[in-house]
Formats: C-alpha cells, sequence, structure tokens
C-alpha cells in the first residue's frame, strides 16, 4: 500500500520543476493524480509518462483556479488532497517592480491557491470527507533578496492564508500546510538564472559549492515530503509552514 493509495490529488501546476516532481511521487504513492500548467507539450508528455491526466491552465485566471479542482472532481468524483505548487519568480525590487508585475506575483503566488483551496474545501465540506492540502511557499516569506520583493510579498500572504485556513478547517479534519522551500534545482531556476543574473553553464557548480550541503535542494527530496504531508502518516499536523532549507533563518555567524 503506498502513502496515497487510492487517493485524488490535484497538483497545480505540476507540469514541470517541483509539480511535476509532486505527480511522480503521488502516482507512486498509489494516487488517481490530475495536474494543471499552462505548457501543453510538457504537461501532455507528463501525462503520457505517468498515466494521469493535464489540464491545460492559466491559474492567473481566479474562475481557471477554480475550475482545476471542479475538472478533477468530474474526472474522479471528489478530491481528496491539493497540492498548489504553481509559481512566479520573475525579479523585482521595491523600486523597479511596476504594478502589472506586482499583480502577476498576487495572481499567481496567492490569488490562485486561494480559489483552488476555496474549490477544494468546498467539495471536502460538501462530502462531509476529510482532505488535505499543501501550499509551496517559500523561504523568502521570511523577507527574501531585493530582488524578489513581490514574490516575498506573495509568498508571505500564502503562508498566512495556509495558517488561517488551516485554523478555519481544522474541526472539519482538513489540514492544511505550507513547505518554505530554499534554493532548488529545477528546469525553470536554470531558465531565471540565465535570464536575469547571466549565468552560465557552470551556475549549478558554483551554487551547490556555496550550500552548506554542497548542492541546491532536490525536487525528489521535496516531493517526497509533500506526499508525507498529504499522507496520513504525517497525524494530526496542520497549519504547520516548515521551513525546508538548509540555511538557518535567524541564525548568525
Amino acid at each position: 500500500m503506498g502513502l496515497l493509495e487510492d487517493k485524488v490529488v490535484l497538483v497545480n501546476g505540476g507540469s514541470q520543476g517541483v509539480g511535476a516532481g509532486i505527480v511522480r511521487a503521488a502516482v507512486r504513492e498509489g494516487a488517481q493524480v490530475v495536474f494543471t500548467g499552462r505548457r501543453a507539450e510538457a504537461g501532455d508528455k507528463l501525462a503520457a509518462d505517468t498515466g494521469t491526466r493535464f489540464v491545460r491552465a492559466d491559474l492567473a485566471d481566479a474562475a481557471q483556479a477554480r475550475d482545476s479542482v471542479v475538472q478533477a472532481v468530474d474526472v474522479h468524483g471528489r478530491i481528496d488532497c491539493l497540492v498548489n505548487a504553481a509559481g512566479l519568480t520573475s525579479r523585482g525590487s521595491l523600486l523597479d517592480t511596476t504594478p502589472e508585475l506586482f499583480d502577476q506575483h498576487m495572481a499567481i503566488n496567492l490569488r490562485a491557491p486561494f480559489f483552488s483551496m476555496q474549490a477544494a474545501v468546498t467539495d471536502m465540506l460538501a462530502r462531509k470527507a476529510p482532505g488535505t492540502i499543501v501550499n509551496i511557499i517559500s523561504n523568502c516569506a521570511h523577507g527574501g533578496p531585493p530582488f524578489l520583493a513581490p514574490y516575498s510579498a506573495a509568498k508571505a500572504g500564502l503562508a498566512g492564508l495556509t495558517r488561517n485556513a488551516a485554523h478555519a478547517h481544522r474541526w472539519d479534519r482538513i489540514r492544511i500546510n505550507g513547505l518554505n522551500i530554499g534554493w532548488t534545482d529545477t528546469e525553470g531556476e536554470d531558465a531565471v538564472q540565465r535570464a536575469f543574473h547571466g549565468a552560465g553553464d557552470d551556475w549549478r557548480e558554483k551554487a551547490a559549492a556555496a550550500q552548506p550541503m554542497g548542492r541546491l535542494g532536490q525536487v525528489d527530496e521535496i516531493a517526497d515530503f509533500v506526499v508525507f504531508l498529504l499522507s496520513d502518516r504525517s497525524g494530526v499536523v496542520t497549519g504547520s509552514v516548515i521551513d525546508w532549507d538548509q540555511n538557518v533563518l535567524g541564525g548568525l555567524d
């Protein structure tokens, strides 16, 4: 028996990166998985490789965020677990962020999780059934670097939303937790490093050498932890926003 045997899991932002890793891990643990993404080619390939269902969606549209849950319920009759893994990391500081960039961050990093959670919890309550939700947040919720001002603001909001929703629905036995992930090796991070920081082909090696554990965070390790939080093995835990990183926030040398 896998940790998510016969559970219906929706992974929003599941066509690449951390989200795709979670899709694979959930399937391995016995779940029936639906996932969303904007890139049809990547989504179709992952769906074919894993036997899952891909729903093309632009989660910046609140209606499409809600509809992702509706489509999962239409296919499988219910939703047991939700993961909000979609994220926008476009750079912007306090001084150079435009209203348009700010709104993009809020739409993807905060509004989309809000309304997908709204739809998922609505289904769980209608069935009087327990459920679990995991939000992929960021250690930037604690402050973040100057070039990630709107991202940090949105992720801090998502951390607060995670705790608020967990408190509101604890008596419904709907557990909601978050993961503040640190610097992680993904294809999206590779693109960002090259586009915004002029990184070369050796950026991963340089970045890894500067980390305490000698490597960046790995997608499969994060995915395994998310599966644990989604599953009954994580027990009664709810409202926790866990720092998943190798740098100790608040620690000083």
